[in-house]
């Protein structure tokens, strides 16, 4: 007789008791942290007032969102959003790839290992740190500036030009990132059978063809992956580096939805409309992940589900 799934749960957390125990803070944490404040989404659709609470609120149904779309910024959130978002997509995605290759390619172990050392150290440093060596570097006086000067041109304070906001934005970022981001590739790269490039270099390819007929289809799975994962994101730039790197000069271009939401909600105090516009940008994101998802399926890729 089959045993019931009271029955099987009973036994499996008796046979696997220490691992259910190592688990529960995780799930702890996530419930407290990351599902029990989701009610606080309602204010989105309320008028929300902290003497009242959230419950006691009045409810506008739409009115927030009616406003967002309305708001005469709409347009421009989201175009420098996805502008960002693809941009960094389009450079920092491959950086990450190209660098886990040509490492793999490297057969000096001590250079490989201070070549990885050295990419990786700038994810630890922190926002404010980065944002403030960026700043310092940027300014008239600045090292870039320097460089500039010894190869004929003029100073100028780089972060207040909005035609050169994406590009100090975009390399620092793949600087900061690309070394962290490549550990998953170079960890993709190891589980591929070794005896395929043995039998490559018995008939005669090249380490240019072994790369191209069988790292690369290696790694294929893990990119895709990725690649769903990333576009499941793209509205969400993160707010704090282009907080501490933009000004009213680079507005026009540096202006996204988490620096727009973080000023309706921390500096106006306007809750219940910065929850319905960030409310928007998540809804969008979901869309992405689902829509990315789909595709890398069809096109016979592993997918997240």
């Amino acid at each position: 007789m089959e045993k019931s799934f009271g029955t099987r749960v009973v036994k499996d957390f008796q046979r696997h008791k220490f691992k259910y125990f190592i688990v529960i803070p995780v799930i702890l944490y996530l419930l407290l942290f990351c599902y029990k404040p989701m009610y606080g989404v309602i204010i989105a659709f309320k008028d929300f007032r902290a003497s009242l609470g959230i419950m006691e609120s009045p409810w506008v149904g739409l009115e927030n969102f009616v406003r967002f779309f309305q708001d005469p910024w709409f347009g421009r959130l989201i175009k420098n959003t996805f502008t960002i978002s693809l941009l960094m997509l389009l450079f920092s995605f491959p950086a990450a790839v190209l660098l886990a290759l040509l490492l793999n390619e490297v057969k000096v172990g001590w250079f490989k290992r201070t070549v990885q050392t050295i990419t990786y150290m700038p994810h630890f440093i922190a926002m404010v740190v980065v944002c403030g060596l960026i700043s310092s570097f940027c300014e008239s006086n600045g090292l870039f500036n320097d460089m500039i000067v010894f190869f004929g041109g003029e100073r100028s304070n780089l972060l207040a030009n909005k035609d050169l906001f994406y590009l100090i934005y975009i390399l620092s970022g793949i600087w900061q990132n690309v070394g962290w981001d490549s550990i998953i590739y170079l960890a993709a790269l190891s589980s591929i059978d070794q005896e395929q490039y043995e039998a490559a270099r018995i008939d005669g390819a090249g380490r240019i063809q072994q790369m191209v007929h069988i790292t690369l289809p290696g790694l294929v799975p893990t990119i895709s992956m990725l690649l769903v994962l990333n576009l499941g994101k793209v509205l969400s730039v993160g707010y704090e580096k282009i907080l501490l790197l933009y000004q009213p000069l680079t507005y026009e271009v540096a202006d996204v939805i988490s620096t727009y939401v973080y000023r309706k909600g921390m500096i106006d105090a306007d809750y219940s409309f910065s929850t319905a516009v960030n409310l928007f940008n998540s809804v969008i994101n979901i869309i992405f992940l689902l829509v990315s998802n789909r595709i890398s399926k069809k096109m016979g890729q592993s997918g997240l589900f």
